[in-house]
């Protein structure tokens, strides 16, 4: 079937040019990670989208092996095989924040970027990019649990946790597991073209295009609350009234501060300000009640605090990169029959 829609297409096939693709894997990295990393040009080459297309995982450490599902699988390149590839990828690095990954994989990527090679980072792969000074200067995405300690150590990087993945021309990079796949698919669409990305993604049935400024599905863990810190103990009373009036002004007074004094507070304890952290908390909700019930979008903007739905809408959208109504079509329930978008 899906050979068959790719035999359909007008004339794309013969005119495509033929692909070197590396995969940079190191010891330890999952069976599974390779369907994000390589899986989407791995089906396109085999069902003649990308004729002539050579695909090889290449050892990022000696004695490198793919494990998996009770599977071991020794990797077959060695560095060797970087050297004048169209596109490196490195989907993962096992302990990306403890460890620097081998001189001689940066080495080896230097390289291939010098002599004019593409090269992408998946998830913690972004952290090999940056040790090899790939990244400097650059905006780049990785894992949103990453992010910080990616800031930490390269800041010369401009990490943006939120997107899906960022193409910055010769180096790219994306967030875990599925953002692989959609930054694969934004790859094939410049090779071969819209409509051809379209039938491939419909084949594998995932959506066409995600674009990278969709922002990633991002948890947000409250801060460990002392009970005995006025600043804190309005948090905790303010995230019970979500849906009510709560300027910071009176978050302030609640706490018996100047409202300069409790913003400085504030921040120290949350990271943003107060007016942030309440909009971010009542998107949060909002999230909550479309994953959890089937109330509109009208009825979930009141219990969330937002004056109304195209409140909700436009602060949802802003926060996290689709509508209430696509979030909950992919994560909750359905809408109820008088539900808006």
């Amino acid at each position: 079937m899906l050979a068959g829609a790719f035999r359909a297409a007008d004339g794309a096939r013969p005119g495509s040019a033929p692909v070197r693709l590396v995969v940079v894997v190191f010891d330890g990295a999952l069976l599974g990670s390779m369907s994000f990393a390589c899986g989407v040009f791995d089906i396109a080459a085999h069902y003649g989208a990308l004729p002539g297309t050579d695909l090889r995982i290449v050892a990022g450490e000696p004695g490198a092996a793919i494990v998996g599902g009770g599977l071991s699988c020794a990797v077959p390149y060695d560095l060797d095989a970087i050297r004048g590839a169209d596109l490196i990828v490195v989907p993962n690095l096992p302990q990306p924040t403890a460890e620097r990954p081998p001189e001689p994989v940066l080495d080896a990527l230097r390289a291939a970027h010098a002599l004019g090679g593409r090269v992408a980072g998946l998830c913690s792969g972004t952290f090999v990019l940056a040790a090899a000074g790939l990244l400097d200067g650059r905006p780049a995405t990785t894992h949103w649990s990453l992010a910080g300690r990616l800031a930490e150590l390269y800041p010369a990087v401009r990490v943006d946790a939120a997107v899906l993945y960022v193409d910055d021309g010769d180096v790219l990079t994306a967030g875990g597991g599925a953002a692989g796949m959609d930054l694969g698919l934004h790859l094939i669409r410049s090779m071969l073209g819209a409509s051809d990305a379209g039938r491939l993604a419909r084949a594998l049935v995932v959506p066409p295009h995600r674009s990278g400024g969709q922002a990633q599905y991002i948890e947000s863990p409250l801060p460990e609350l002392d009970a005995s810190d006025p600043v804190a103990e309005t948090i905790g009373w303010a995230l019970g009234r979500l849906e009510s009036a709560l300027p910071v002004s009176a978050l302030a007074r609640r706490a018996h501060m100047s409202r300069r004094n409790y913003d400085r507070r504030f921040r120290e304890i949350t990271g943003c300000a107060p007016a942030q952290w309440l909009a971010h908390q009542r998107v949060i909700r909002a999230q909550q009640l479309l994953e959890s019930s089937d109330l509109t979008v009208d009825e979930v903007a009141r219990r969330s605090g937002f004056p109304s739905a195209a409140a909700l809408r436009a602060r949802f959208r802003q926060a996290v990169g689709v509508t209430p109504t696509a979030y909950r079509a992919t994560f909750g329930h359905r809408p109820g029959p008088s539900g808006t978008s």
